[in-house]
């Protein structure tokens, strides 16, 4: 697998967080985030169970909303705005848990998709190119599909809006490596077409070999952002034990 391409200074990030706090309640969760994904680039959030990565996600997708700080999309302010409101500006969110409708086929979950104003043939045109297997099983039942082809169709119909940027949540969560490193390399493919994607990541070394930046979370603050290279020599002491 190879990186999208490299990010330089040149490039703006199209989703920028800037001071990012969030709390449940009077639990403090997020302690002031700073991170930006550049446009077209895949960028690595890691970090062990209940480091924050998947508040910050909320946060980035407008599932929950700060108490202090800013989201930038695109340079503009869009701290609190809804998420269906985002997904309308272009950020698209794949959860864990991959998210389709088991007891649909996929072709009828792809149809679901259309309700954002495209034709289902040329959702399906995408989705069939870029999964060749979701064509195989577009007659199957979703749920009796393996977990890496659910994941694939879930991120069809993600893809089907055309984002500019895609949030991924766990993609590699319940499946198997080989599966994993497949999705990785379509995960760097969609980049390379210019979408700015970030990954919420626990096992960290799945997606370091398609990601453009790293950065390692612990107790709701980041703690190192560098290169997959920079970031893998320091994985063993942040918290993967060796």
């Amino acid at each position: 697998m190879t990186p999208a391409q490299p990010v330089t200074a040149d490039r703006q990030p199209l989703l920028a967080l800037q001071g990012i706090r969030a709390a449940y309640g009077n639990i403090d969760v997020l302690h002031g985030v700073d991170l930006d994904v550049p446009r077209g680039a895949v960028v690595a959030l890691l970090g062990p169970n209940g480091a924050g990565k998947s508040t910050t996600l909320k946060v980035a997708c407008g599932l929950m909303a700060p108490k202090a700080g800013k989201v930038l999309v695109a340079g503009r302010d869009v701290t609190g705005a809804r998420a269906e409101d985002l997904a309308r500006r272009g950020l698209v969110t794949i959860p864990e848990g991959k998210g389709v409708f088991p007891n649909l086929t996929v072709r009828e979950n792809l149809v679901v998709a259309t309700y954002g104003g495209q034709k289902l043939a040329a959702i399906e045109a995408v989705a069939y190119e870029r999964f060749p297997r979701l064509k195989e099983r577009r007659n199957q039942l979703a749920g009796t599909m393996s977990g890496g082809e659910q994941q694939m169709l879930a991120m069809a119909r993600g893809l089907a809006s055309n984002p500019a940027i895609l949030l991924l949540d766990e993609l590699s969560m319940g499946l198997a490596p080989l599966v994993v490193e497949e999705l990785y390399e379509i995960v760097a493919q969609i980049a390379r077409s210019g979408v700015s994607i970030l990954v919420i990541e626990q096992f960290a070394r799945t997606v370091l070999g398609v990601a453009d930046v790293a950065v390692i979370m612990l107790n709701g603050r980041v703690r190192s952002i560098g290169t997959p290279q920079e970031i893998e020599a320091e994985l063993s002491s942040a918290y993967l034990g060796g």
